[in-house]
């Protein structure tokens, strides 16, 4: 009976990692790129990535398959996962259409750590890196976007110093605590006009005028249906006296430049979570 030899990393393994993250970062920078320009991104960028991710992963994987590695099964599960993942977010409000399809992409395209290209400096790669790579860079993703809460908090902490003037005013006395500070986390105050004058500002409070009261509530998931609606209901209520000019917004950061922050963090770093976990256990 021969003995088969376990496979050794080829240059043409080499080349095919290398194209799959080449072509990955091109795809997330240019989706990047739309999204903030435009707050949007075309469905073609993604009806192209796709394919192109899954023909080149499948390919790789099917010939170490032959050599004794069966990874493609952890390919199929890993996508499993991460569609499952992307559209539970999508669905519950907490990710956009673009975001969830561009972590599907990544799945097909890089489920696993491209470490026979180059290995992340501080060798921060978990057994989740390892299998489930999407989620990796998820959740690098979200703890940058998490560093700008810290930035919009200081900066409601200053604003409110410099005017003297108070964050929530007499009509969101009554909304919650929770509710309060996810407003200070994401959002700040500005006034009407710039409001009405940069689309990319999503306003953070709507108005309502009923037979007996007049309304004014937080907002703390704003999408961009009803936008400029909720806009010149504000700017009637500050053209009448109800409420005051400067009302609170949020600039609607793109999640798509976290995605592709953190994937490259991931490909030089390895998982934040993970260093973090191991710097604190020694």
């Amino acid at each position: 009976m021969i003995k088969q030899c376990p496979p050794t990393v080829s240059t043409v393994q080499i080349l095919f990692e290398a194209a799959r993250t080449v072509i990955t970062l091109l795809f997330l920078l240019y989706a990047s790129w739309s999204d903030h320009r435009t707050r949007e991104v075309s469905n073609t960028v993604w009806i192209a990535f796709a394919p192109i991710g899954f023909v080149l992963t499948f390919i790789e994987l099917y010939a170490y398959d032959t050599y004794g590695f069966p990874q493609l099964p952890f390919y199929g599960m890993c996508f499993g996962l991460t569609a499952t993942f992307a559209i539970i977010l999508f669905y519950s409000g907490g990710f956009g259409g673009a975001d969830a399809k561009a972590l599907m992409c990544l799945a097909l395209a890089l489920p696993f750590p491209p470490e026979n290209l180059a290995k992340p400096f501080f060798g921060g790669i978990s057994l989740i890196s390892q299998v489930f790579f999407p989620i990796t860079v998820f959740s690098n993703s979200v703890l940058l976007a998490a560093a700008t809460a810290i930035y919009i908090l200081l900066r409601n902490v200053f604003w409110r110093l410099r005017t003297g003037k108070e964050l929530f005013e007499e009509g969101h006395k009554k909304e919650s605590f929770g509710r309060k500070l996810l407003v200070l986390i994401t959002g700040y105050k500005v006034s009407i006009d710039k409001l009405k004058e940069k689309w990319h500002l999503y306003p953070l409070e709507d108005v309502k005028n009923t037979e007996n009261a007049f309304e004014r509530r937080l907002v703390v998931l704003p999408k961009d249906e009803g936008r400029n609606a909720k806009v010149k209901r504000l700017e009637k209520a500050v053209e009448t006296g109800k409420i005051q000019n400067n009302v609170w917004a949020t600039p609607g950061l793109p999640l798509l430049i976290f995605i592709t922050a953190g994937l490259i963090i991931a490909l030089f770093f390895g998982d934040i979570v993970w260093i973090c976990i191991r710097f604190l256990l020694g």
